[in-house]
């Protein structure tokens, strides 16, 4: 399979077949925010709805010259109340995506999980980095960098199951990905929770309790991704130095990979929530135009499977 720099275009390229999917947007005060909605619509990607003050919306707009005439703008006062319209708004299939604007990440997720929002579906919500750099022969996914903290083991099989499905959904099922259950070694230790955890994972699959993937682990991230390494130590393994997926421990490694892979190896990164009833953009001020449209187009195949019946 081609990097995601190759395949940016064949992605953009199949979400052209598909219907722009509505997204609410979830006060977009900032001119960034504004800038990155109107990327998208431009791409036909997305049907924005802002929902903020709309003062505020409308300076942050001016202020790249964006024109918003045609986009529909929900009125309200604070970010709290913007996105629990934004979740009301998805519950009743009135938008198919929702986009974080400029609000801290804890807030909207806070509106989205609530157990009356109607968005819970029965897996535990999720972030999904989707990754490419020039060292590595494929695109990847790095998981959970962003959500859970420090994810035990039922919370794990529930993040590695969205990313399969993340996964199926960009490549349209044609292979069953590679997962690396990463750790800071490759053998079981039962001082380290992280290892015991990749083996319980392993005997879950076994069991079909995570379907759609080929899963190993503990594996370290060198044995995960060079298969070198993985041979120097003597380590059999369909996934190692070939994984699609690499399941971090906590957020902290995870978080830490990512944005070392972003900033110092120069990696090209969509960041999209899982696990909800509809797909959740994270973009950061951070974020290139590659960035934010490749986010948004994860967006709109995942809105498009779900509708398909072919995402559970």
């Amino acid at each position: 399979m081609s990097g995601l720099i190759s395949n940016y275009d064949a992605i953009l390229e199949k979400c052209r077949n598909l219907a722009p999917v509505k997204t609410a947007i979830v006060h977009p005060v900032k001119s960034n925010v504004i800038e990155a909605a109107a990327d998208a619509v431009k791409e036909g990607l997305i049907v924005p709805v802002l929902i903020g003050p709309r003062k505020r919306i409308t300076a942050a707009a001016a202020e790249v010259g964006a024109d918003i005439s045609g986009w529909e703008l929900i009125d309200v006062e604070h970010s709290h109340e913007a996105g629990g319209k934004a979740a009301g708004l998805a519950a009743s299939g009135k938008v198919d995506a929702i986009m974080k604007g400029a609000l801290h990440t804890d807030e909207l997720l806070g509106a989205i999980i609530r157990s009356d929002a109607g968005l819970r579906t029965e897996r535990r919500i999720s972030h999904a980095f989707m990754m490419e750099i020039g060292s590595y022969p494929k695109p990847f996914i790095i998981t959970d960098a962003a959500i859970n903290i420090d994810p035990d083991l039922t919370a794990k099989a529930d993040i590695i199951q969205n990313a399969i499905n993340l996964w199926q959904v960009l490549f349209d099922g044609d292979a069953r990905p590679k997962v690396a259950i990463l750790a800071a070694v490759e053998t079981v230790n039962p001082k380290m929770q992280a290892t015991l955890d990749a083996a319980a994972l392993c005997k879950m699959a076994d069991r079909g309790q995570i379907t759609g993937a080929i899963i190993d682990g503990p594996l370290a991230f060198d044995n995960a991704i060079n298969l070198a390494a993985a041979k120097e130590k003597g380590i059999v393994s369909q996934v190692a130095g070939a994984a699609d997926i690499l399941l971090v421990p906590d957020i902290e490694s995870g978080n830490m990979l990512a944005k070392q892979l972003i900033f110092l190896g120069g990696a090209d990164a969509a960041g999209i929530v899982l696990g909800a009833r509809v797909p959740v953009i994270l973009t950061s001020r951070a974020d290139g135009l590659r960035a934010r449209l490749l986010s948004c187009a994860l967006a709109v195949l995942l809105s498009h499977a779900r509708k398909a019946g072919r995402l559970k």
